[in-house]
């Protein structure tokens, strides 16, 4: 199984409820859409003594599975319309669990 933790620091003016939440809907929304894809999970509310907004934990068969994600048209487009536009940075961590 393969990992994929992503971490999003969300631009000031769009850190909000709203954009949180579109993100969080569009991501879960892939779960039985792609193939490999095991389990997905984002994370909008943190402690204050975070310093990222937004997180997703994501779960995949293997590393095929994780590259297919990636240039999927469902993950594309949740990503093109519901997290590239908002976010400021970006932290990622793939790994074999």
């Amino acid at each position: 199984m393969v990992k994929h933790i992503i971490l999003w620091k969300l631009k000031d003016e769009c850190n909000n409820d709203s954009v949180k939440q579109g993100i969080k809907e569009g991501l879960e929304g892939l779960q039985g859409v792609i193939p490999g894809l095991i389990s997905i999970k984002v994370q909008t509310e943190s402690l204050s003594s975070s310093n990222v907004d937004v997180m997703l934990d994501s779960s995949f068969e293997n590393e095929e599975a994780l590259k297919a994600y990636a240039v999927h048209p469902a993950h594309v487009g949740v990503a093109d319309t519901k997290v590239r536009p908002f976010t400021a940075a970006r932290s990622c961590i793939d790994f074999e669990a």
